[in-house]
This record gives C-alpha cells, structure tokens and sequence, in this order.
C-alpha cells in the first residue's frame, strides 16, 4: 500500500488573500495544515540604506511607502526620532494636527482591513460599505497636501502647512446633475475642519451598519470565533503589539502608557478582548474606530479655537516662509542651504516609537552630525505578527489560513522594508 505524504501547496504571491506579495508554503495533510512557512522579501526596497545617502527631509517620504495604508504614522516615529536628535519643540498646533491625522490614518487603516479581511472570508458588501467612507477620508488627505496617498506632510519640527479654509468640490459634468453636485457638496461648503467635524458626526452610524452586518452574523462568528487563538502570555512572548496583543487581552497601548504629542491630553478608551482569536481582534479594531472617531473630534474642537504656528521657527530645521523667502538674503540662504544640503543634526542615537494601526512602529536612528543619517532601523509591527504565522495556523484548514492572515492586518511595506 502506497504511503500517504503531506503535499506542499503554494499560497500565494498571485493569491488575492495573500494581500500583496506574500508566499506561504503550506505543508498539508489533506487539507490540514501541518506546517506554514512565511517566504518573504518579494516586496524589499532597501529603505533602510536608501535613507544612509538621503538628507533627513528626502526620507520623509520613503515612509509613506512604508506601511502604504498608514502613510502619515510612518512619517511621524521617523519626524519624532529626527526631532528628538535636534531637540527641537513642535508647536502645539502642530501636535494637534498630527494626532488629528494619525486618527484618520488609523481608521483610513481598520478600513481597508476591515473591507479585505471581509472579503476574503466571503463578505463582499462589506468592501463596498468601507470604501465609501475611505472616500471623504482621501478628500481629506489630498486637501491639506495635494496626494490620496503618499502625504509626505509631516515635517521634522511640524507639519508642511496649516489646514486649508476649503474643501475641493464635485463639479458639474455629463455624469453629475448640478442638483446631484448640490447635495455632494453640501457638507464642503465650510473649512476643511468643519468637513472633517461632520464625518465624525456621521462616522459612529456607518460602524453600527458595518456590525449589524458582521458581528452577530453566523457565517462570519463561525469563520472567526476560536480561529487563531494566542494567549497573553504567548502574545508577549511573540512580540505581538497593537490590537494583535490586545485582542489577547493584554492592556498596553503606546498612546495611553507613553503618551507622545498631545494624547496625554485626550480623553479615550483602550479596547481589549479576551479570548485571542480571530473575533475578538475583529472587535478591538471596530471600537478602535470608535475610540479614534472621539480623539478627532477634540482635536478638531481645540484647532478650531485655537489658531498658531505649525512648523519650528528654527530655520536650520524648517524652510522660511515663501514671501520672507523672496525678499530677504539671509532666508533665502537658509532656504537653498536647507533643500541643497539639508539640515546637520547633531551626533546620537534616538529611537522613536508611535501606537500604529498595527502595532507599534519604531523608527530608531543613528546620527553622527552630518546631514544623513548614519545608520536608520524600522521596527515593523507586521514582521513579528507574520512570524507566528506558522504557530497560529497549525491545525487548522486552508480555509483558516485566509482568516488569519487576514486579522494579522498584513502589509508588505513595512515587513519587507
């Protein structure tokens, strides 16, 4: 009688779930997976030395590209290692600004996660729905700096410029009706603070809709519930962070335990599951979007009252105005010598974390007082959740593997750097 052999099976790079490049090499017992084996490096750029012949400001927007669907919280570990080297303050309107956008880039992030992870386990509707709030989120985004995705707005010492007075508007055309535009255009009417106040007026009815379809649906409980399941102790052990961790029912949020910016100043809630598997993570991320929806509105509530600068006044660090540019020597000099050679940051080493939508981001950089950095290393969120990959599908089907790497929240980027 012939033996029975596991057969090995390649998930993915082509597959749709496997979320951009991503090989797994699944030894498999039937449809048992026996083993899983994460290949990676199908999407490295070499960020990390890239950035070693590259001014500190022509970084910033390799970050973008980084975790490409939390672009602006890339930026802002490596904008609060660069700043921390300089020691250099960032005004408060600035840190406002900045919490305000990594909020939006932290639901902009459960978003996509939500619609893909949905989709993979069969929920098409639910992309649908999530796309459409994407949408007024990406306005948002190109309005205060010209791009849907790769911002590059944040500066070391700030952001690149204050929030626009206006929103851009749909315009009359063969498949818009001046009324269709009418009431498209009804909440951009006023400043873009004013926009973003009512989506999150409007946002908390789009997650009781997104519930209503998935949390007590019996489809999506049986593809989830006790699928995945690490516990506290292991969690930490594998350096899980973010919802990963705290779907395991582990307290620890960068944000509420080493506040940076203005967080200390916001009142939210940490959401924590219990079981973690795969539906409590799916529900710390769903009242994360509650809990980010409540930061926006404070931050928009205190920007709206309190007008300031919102970049360093230091022009060894940030650009002049344009106008004192054109009409003075010494600006001009700063502004050439500050885009022709960059700013000089002193020698050291900093190492700057931020609560991800993934996890915790870290950028840590090495200075030795030239105009780039000596040495740059990126702490991924991803990288440690995909290395359990293997741990947490390991009995379970085919079918489960989509699952989880779905709840991973999976994005090249930042794992292969």
């Amino acid at each position: 009688m012939a033996e029975i052999k596991n057969y090995t099976l390649n998930f993915g790079p082509q597959h749709p779930a496997a979320h951009g490049v991503l090989r797994l090499v699944l030894e498999l017992d039937g449809e048992v997976v026996e083993r899983a084996d994460p290949h990676i490096g199908l999407l490295h750029r070499g960020t990390e030395k890239l950035a070693e012949n590259r001014t500190f400001l022509q970084t910033v927007p390799y970050m973008d590209r980084l975790d490409y669907m939390s672009m602006m919280q890339n930026e802002h570990a490596y904008c609060m290692a660069v700043e921390k080297l300089l020691g250099v303050e960032v005004p408060i309107r600035a840190q406002y600004i900045r919490v305000m956008f990594d909020e939006i880039t932290r639901i902009l992030n459960h978003l996509l996660w939500l619609g893909t992870h949905g989709l993979d386990v069969g929920a098409m509707t639910m992309f649908l729905y999530t796309f459409r709030e994407r949408e007024d989120l990406m306005d948002v985004y190109e309005a205060v700096c010209g791009a849907r995705v790769h911002a590059a707005y944040y500066r070391p010492g700030g952001v690149y410029r204050d929030l626009p007075d206006t929103m851009p508007k749909y315009e009359v055309n063969k498949y818009k009706s001046a009324a269709e535009c009418k009431r498209l255009n009804a909440n951009r009417e006023g400043t873009m603070l004013d926009f973003i106040e009512d989506f999150t007026n409007r946002f908390p009815k789009y997650v009781d809709d997104y519930e209503t379809l998935l949390t007590e649906n019996r489809i999506w409980k049986q593809r989830t519930v006790g699928i995945g399941v690490v516990d506290a102790d292991r969690a930490k052990q594998l350096g899980f962070t973010g919802p990963m961790l705290r779907g395991s029912g582990v307290v620890w949020d960068l944000r509420k335990h080493q506040p940076y910016e203005v967080y200390d100043r916001m009142d939210f809630e940490i959401p924590v599951g219990k079981n973690g598997d795969c539906y409590d993570r799916y529900l710390c991320r769903m009242e994360e979007f509650r809990q980010s929806n409540r930061i926006i509105k404070q931050c928009v509530d205190w920007l709206k009252a309190n007008p300031g600068p919102v970049i360093t006044g230091d022009h060894k660090v940030a650009p002049p105005s344009r106008s004192a540019m054109k009409n003075n020597m010494e600006e001009l000099i700063h502004h050439f010598k500050l885009f022709t050679e960059g700013m000089h940051v002193p020698a050291g080493e900093a190492y700057a974390a931020i609560e991800h939508s993934k996890g915790e981001f870290g950028v840590y950089l090495i200075s030795d007082g030239a105009n780039k950095p000596y040495r740059m290393k990126l702490r991924a969120p991803g990288f440690s959740h995909l290395a359990a990959m293997d741990e947490m599908s390991r009995g379970l089907m085919i079918a489960d593997v989509v699952a989880i790497i779905g709840t991973m929240d999976i994005v090249f980027g930042d794992i292969d750097r």
